[in-house]
């Protein structure tokens, strides 16, 4: 059996595992890998000749297998701590996970966490063997009860295989929806602090090459996460089976698609309320967030809002500012970085803003983004009660609306901030529902493949992390444009796009892990969505195009 590795052949006359050849090699630092292009554990057996992929620290994917082995970890020692109490895992707060138990004797303290770490220690340090195991839906079913996780028995009706996926170490079982690390050793670094009502658990970021990030305590996002979770047990609906009693009937699927719907309409008017209340003082609303949070179609529910107080903000395009391929910065492959804020002209942009707010006329720019090349555009002129929208990825930097005091501006940071889960171990990253949004979205609008989407969501994660999460403190409103439903009604799209990515595609891997979940969705109408919706700016159909 040939094996190519790392520029090399080996040769084997047996059946071997990745993790025997990977310690042949004695490579350090490596979490998995991909075999003829398909993503594999460790522990995978080679049964014939192959061309292998390590992938490590700086691996989406591998750290995908850590984090979801360290959750394992934490589950089992929970078990074995708490018994009967149940652990709640939530994404995310300053790029970590906030875990809240339920059923737990007395409150969370300081010694409690203590002991629940020294247990993961414990069993880190013990090199426990992870075996991954195939039974039967009944075997399942009747396993998950004696471990009391009635969760993932309510999630297994949806399950469409006769069979089930489990990893066992040391009697304890439980699925995490994904691959697993072959063993508990090899978890390196982690960290737990308390954060009310349960704990944080810090893990390596593959966007720092396997670091840490550093936390950053923001009380506004914060405040929006926790009202996400909240807003789950209020609708019942935090993970897929509860959702899908929402969805099986006509009747509760209307009456939970306007529940979502007016919980949207009940942060507009806070909004409203804010905004109105300071109308003297502001002049300028910033609006950013990452992509496919919604953005467009929330500006324009935002300005009806404020039209139905009599403020009438008008929307200034920061696109139209921007300088041209010729005069971008270069990124490190020495090409234009649009998305770099010296792409954009800052000084006409804080000219024209003060000029506009000083009551002066202005001439506004266009970008003619067919010759790349800026035009001349509408001139306009404010009344002393107009303010201005802007949105755009640099809404929330001061150095965009540096000529602007602080006291007239209005910063918004807008997000699906979901708390949705598959069962109480495995919730759903709000970057996967996002990238599910924009591959909908692409080929509805641009006829653009999953394919083509997947190529752009790296480098379009890497101007995020630059250019938009340092900046989301700034916010003074964080608006949470998840809403609970939008998966059943996603679904049908996105599940075709995925399907059809073939098994030797490097998209394959991302593909199959959104389908691991999504499949377990039951289906909600279209027709139920309304015109105005934000989830309309992905589907179509909306009243603003």
């Amino acid at each position: 059996m040939k094996l190519h590795v790392m520029d090399q052949v080996v040769t084997y006359d047996h059946l071997v595992s990745i993790e025997e050849v990977l310690q042949s090699l004695n490579l350090k630092d490596i979490l998995g890998a991909t075999v003829n292009g398909r993503l594999r554990e460790l522990s995978y057996v080679l049964t014939k000749d192959a061309d292998i992929q390590f992938i490590g620290y700086d691996s989406p994917d591998a750290i995908h297998m850590y984090e979801a082995t360290l959750r394992y970890i934490i589950a089992m020692a929970a078990h074995r701590i708490f018994g009967k109490a149940t652990i709640h895992f939530n994404y995310s707060i300053s790029r970590s996970i906030l875990a809240i138990f339920e059923g737990l004797k007395g409150n969370l303290n300081a010694d409690k966490l203590s002991e629940l770490k020294a247990e993961v220690d414990r069993i880190i340090a013990s090199d426990y063997h992870i075996y991954r195991k195939r039974v039967s839906i009944g075997e399942a079913l009747k396993l998950y009860r004696n471990f009391g996780m009635l969760d993932k028995v309510e999630i297994i009706k949806y399950r469409e295989e006769e069979y089930v996926n489990l990893y066992e170490c040391e009697g304890y079982m439980n699925y995490m929806f994904g691959y697993m690390l072959p063993s508990t050793g090899y978890i390196k670094s982690y960290a737990f602090r308390l954060y009310h009502p349960g704990f944080l658990i810090h893990y390596p970021r593959a966007e720092l090459n396997g670091a840490i990030p550093e936390f950053v305590d923001e009380p506004t996002f914060g405040k929006a996460l926790k009202d996400s979770a909240r807003w789950g047990q209020i609708i019942r609906g935090n993970t897929i089976p509860r959702m899908n009693e929402w969805a099986k009937d006509d009747q509760k699927a209307i009456e939970f698609v306007n529940m979502c719907e007016t919980k949207h309409f009940h942060m507009l008017s806070e909004l409203g309320d804010m905004i109105a209340n300071n109308s003297d003082s502001l002049r300028l609303i910033a609006i950013a967030g990452p992509s496919s949070s919604g953005k467009t179609t929330f500006a324009k529910r935002l300005r009806v809002e404020l039209m139905t107080r009599g403020i009438h903000p008008i929307s200034i395009s920061i696109d139209d500012y921007y300088l041209g391929k010729e005069k971008a910065p270069l990124d490190h492959h020495g090409k234009p970085d649009l998305e770099h804020i010296e792409a954009l002209d800052l000084v006409r942009f804080n000219r024209d803003m003060a000029s506009l707010i000083q009551g002066e006329p202005v001439t506004l720019p266009y970008f003619n983004f067919q010759t790349g090349k800026r035009e001349d555009g509408k001139r306009i002129h404010l009344s002393a009660d107009t303010p201005i929208i802007i949105e755009g990825i640099h809404a929330l930097n001061e150095r965009l609306t540096a000529s602007i005091p602080k006291h007239q501006k209005f910063k918004i940071y807008i997000s699906p901030q979901t708390q949705l889960h598959i069962d109480d171990h495995n919730p759903i990253s709000i970057t996967e529902l996002r990238l599910l949004r924009r591959i909908v979205r692409d080929q509805q609008f641009r006829g653009t493949s999953a394919i083509e989407t997947m190529e752009m969501w790296q480098s379009v994660r890497r101007g995020e992390f630059k250019w938009i999460y340092p900046f989301q403190k700034e916010a003074d409103y964080v608006f949470n444009s998840e809403l609970s439903y939008e998966l059943a009604v996603l679904k049908k799209y996105a599940i075709q796009q995925l399907r059809a990515i073939p098994t030797e595609s490097t998209y394959f891997i991302t593909a199959n892990r959104l389908l691991k979940f999504l499949k377990y969705f039951v289906d909600i109408d279209d027709k139920y969505v309304p015109i105005n919706s934000l989830i309309r700016e992905f589907i179509g159909g909306s009243c603003f195009e």
